[in-house]
């Protein structure tokens, strides 16, 4: 039997926080992983060597997926590195340039974080779908199945966002944020409806408060809630590693029989408690 090729993955915002995390876990599952960075080159070059010491291979690719043409360059790059792409991670996202009472919401703050958080990840999902479907893989049967006490999960092919719990939390002052990572949970949906025939799974993974810089910026109030307000039954901050520890699950096949599916992985946030 010949030898399995080597898995593949695209991680957008793959410099820091849960994008490094997550390109780093797929390292040691032994992906090639293409570390997709905004403007940090210096953190896109330490995640290529965490991947590496990690057993897997990287190769760094700045890009803006807000951006049109930089979208087409990074499927270009990401093609010409890995000649075909079995896991793409929607992770790129930031955070308005400044929180504003939804009243005072400014249209080009609006269009920015949109055009990353959602009108970028759809776009460029729909140009990785269309390169999967072109090249099917033999680890992406959508009709395979794994007895409970079988052997290992079949790997799939998978297209993974990760969203947050502001898709469903309103925050007033940091609207466009939230209008964007609840368009990204019916993105996944529509995606997961189209692609299932093709035998790709995708994925939602909803973090809650996870310690990355785009958090720091709250964190005594954060502190108060998690520590104070008893507002998660895991009262503690969310790291990196607990996304990065979903996506393994998902990727490696666990789910085999569930696509356009939720992880919450916020402590709990998502209970309703009395």
């Amino acid at each position: 039997m010949p030898p399995s090729p080597q898995r593949t993955a695209l991680v957008t915002g793959a410099s820091r926080g849960i994008g490094s995390a997550v390109a780093v876990a797929l390292g040691q599952r032994g992906f090639k992983v293409i570390v997709n960075y905004l403007n940090n080159h210096e953190a896109a070059a330490k995640t290529v060597a965490l991947v590496e010491q990690a057993g897997g291979q990287a190769i760094a690719v700045q890009a803006d997926v807000g951006n049109r043409e930089d979208r087409a360059r990074l499927l270009t790059a990401t093609l010409a590195a890995l000649g075909h792409i079995d896991v793409l991670i929607n992770n790129a996202g930031i955070a308005p340039a400044t929180r504003d009472d939804l009243l005072d919401a400014d249209e080009a703050n609006y269009d920015r974080v949109m055009d990353t958080n959602l009108k970028g990840p759809f776009f460029l999902t729909q140009q990785v779908a269309r390169a999967m479907v072109a090249t099917p893989r033999a680890t992406a049967s959508a009709s395979s199945s794994t007895p409970v006490a079988g052997p290992a999960p079949t790997p799939l092919r998978c297209i993974i966002n990760i969203n947050s719990v502001s898709a469903y939390a309103a925050t007033i002052n940091r609207s466009q944020y939230c209008i964007a990572k609840a368009g990204m949970a019916m993105m996944t949906h529509l995606f997961a409806a189209r692609l299932a025939g093709e035998g790709i799974h995708v994925y939602e993974i909803r973090p809650g408060i996870i310690a990355t810089d785009m958090a720091a910026g709250a964190k005594e109030k954060y502190d108060k809630l998690i520590h104070q307000g008893a507002m998660l039954p895991l009262p503690r901050w969310g790291q990196p590693d607990d996304v990065a520890k979903a996506v393994v699950m998902l990727v490696d096949g666990a789910l085999p029989y569930s696509t356009g599916s939720t992880l919450d992985i916020d402590g709990g946030f998502h209970l309703r408690m009395l």
